[in-house]
C-alpha cells in the first residue's frame, strides 16, 4: 500500500488525512475552539490551538500505518494561490510537514488552501475530468467568497481569481447572524435547521457590482430583523436565500462572461442544502459532500498523490 498524507492548519480545522493508491481516503480532524459568544478567533490562538491539536490528530491517523508506506506530504501553506497571501496558522502545518517529511524522506507539496478545497470537492464529486478542462470554482467560506478560472497544469491546476466579495465573505455573515441569533460558532448547520423552519416566501434583492458580491448589507437587515422581533426562522431562511441569490446570480454573469464551463462550488458554506439544492437544480453544478466541503486535508493529500504519481511516470 503506497500513502501521500496532506495536512491543513487552516483558520478554525485542524486536519490531517492519508489517501493510498485505491483512492480511499483516512481523515482526522478538529474544530478549535472558540468561546460562546464570540465570532472568530486570533491568529496566536489559532497558532496555539493547532499546535495543541495536530500531534494527537497525527497520531490517530497513523496509529495502524505502517509510516514507511508514506510516499509523499502534503501541506496547505497559505490561504490562496497569489502573492501576498499568508495566514500564520498555516505555518504550524507547513512545520510538522517538513519534519515528518525530512524524516520519512519523502517529497515534500505545498499548496494552497484554496487548491485543497477545489481538489477536496473535485475528489468527492468523482469529476476527474475537470484536472484536463478550463472550469470555474466558487471558493466559498468563512474566509473566503470567490470564483476563479481554474486551468490544467502538470498534475493539478492554476487559478485565477475572477470575482470575489467586495467586504464580508458568506461565511462571516452566516457567523455573525448565527451569533446574533444565539446559535453555536460555527453556526451554519444551526443556522439551516433554523431556516428549514420557515416556509414562507422570502424576497431577495442582491448587491452585486459586475460579477462581484457585497454582503455586509445582509448582516446590517438581518440585524433590523432581530431589532423588529421578527421570527428566528424568518431570519435564518433570509441570511441563507440571500447568500443562494448572491451565488446563483454571480455565477450568471460569470457563464455570460466565461461561456459555458463546468462548475465546481467547494467551501464550508457549500455544505448547506439549501444553497446546493438550488445551484445543483438550476446550473447543474459539482458539489463536495459535506465532510470534504468544510475545512479538510483530503484535497490536500489528494493533490500530493497526484503529484508524486505524476512526478514518477
Amino acid at each position: 500500500m503506497m500513502y501521500a498524507l496532506g495536512i491543513d492548519t487552516s483558520n478554525y480545522t485542524t486536519s490531517v488525512a492519508l489517501i493510498n493508491d485505491r483512492g480511499e481516503v483516512i481523515q482526522r480532524k478538529k474544530l478549535l475552539p472558540v468561546k460562546k459568544g464570540n465570532v472568530g478567533l486570533r491568529q496566536s490562538d489559532a497558532v496555539f490551538h493547532h499546535t495543541q491539536q495536530l500531534y494527537s490528530l497525527y497520531g490517530e491517523l497513523i496509529r495502524n500505518i505502517d509510516t514507511a508506506d508514506i510516499k509523499a506530504v502534503g501541506v496547505s501553506l497559505r490561504p490562496r494561490s497569489v502573492d501576498g497571501s499568508y495566514m500564520p496558522c498555516f505555518t504550524v502545518g507547513y512545520n510538522a510537514a517538513r519534519i515528518i517529511s525530512d524524516t520519512l524522506n519523502v517529497p515534500l507539496y505545498p499548496y494552497s488552501h484554496q487548491e485543497g478545497h477545489i481538489a477536496a470537492a473535485i475528489y468527492s464529486a468523482k469529476c476527474e475530468r475537470l484536472f484536463n478542462e478550463k472550469f470555474i470554482a466558487f471558493h466559498v467560506s468563512g474566509g473566503t467568497t470567490e470564483a476563479v478560472l481554474a486551468e490544467p497544469v502538470g498534475s493539478g491546476f492554476k487559478a485565477e481569481i475572477i470575482a470575489n466579495t467586495l467586504d464580508l465573505n458568506a461565511g462571516q455573515a452566516i457567523d455573525r447572524v448565527g451569533v446574533m441569533l444565539g446559535l453555536n460558532f460555527p453556526c451554519g448547520r444551526e443556522l439551516e435547521q433554523l431556516a428549514l423552519c420557515y416556509h414562507g416566501d422570502v424576497k431577495i434583492k442582491p448587491a452585486l457590482k459586475g460579477a462581484d458580491c457585497c454582503l455586509s448589507g445582509l448582516e446590517n437587515l438581518c440585524r433590523k430583523m432581530y431589532d423588529s422581533n421578527m421570527s428566528r426562522e424568518y431570519i435564518s431562511c433570509f441570511c441563507i436565500k440571500y447568500i443562494e441569490e448572491t451565488l446563483c446570480a454571480m455565477t450568471e454573469k460569470l457563464l455570460s462572461k466565461y461561456g459555458d464551463l463546468p462548475l465546481l462550488f467547494a467551501g464550508g458554506v457549500m455544505s448547506d442544502l439549501i444553497i446546493r439544492n438550488t445551484i445543483e437544480n438550476k446550473f447543474g453544478a459539482y458539489f463536495a459532500a459535506p465532510e470534504f466541503s468544510a475545512d479538510n486535508a483530503a484535497g490536500i493529500a489528494y493533490l500530493a498523490f497526484r503529484e508524486m504519481t505524476y512526478a514518477d511516470s
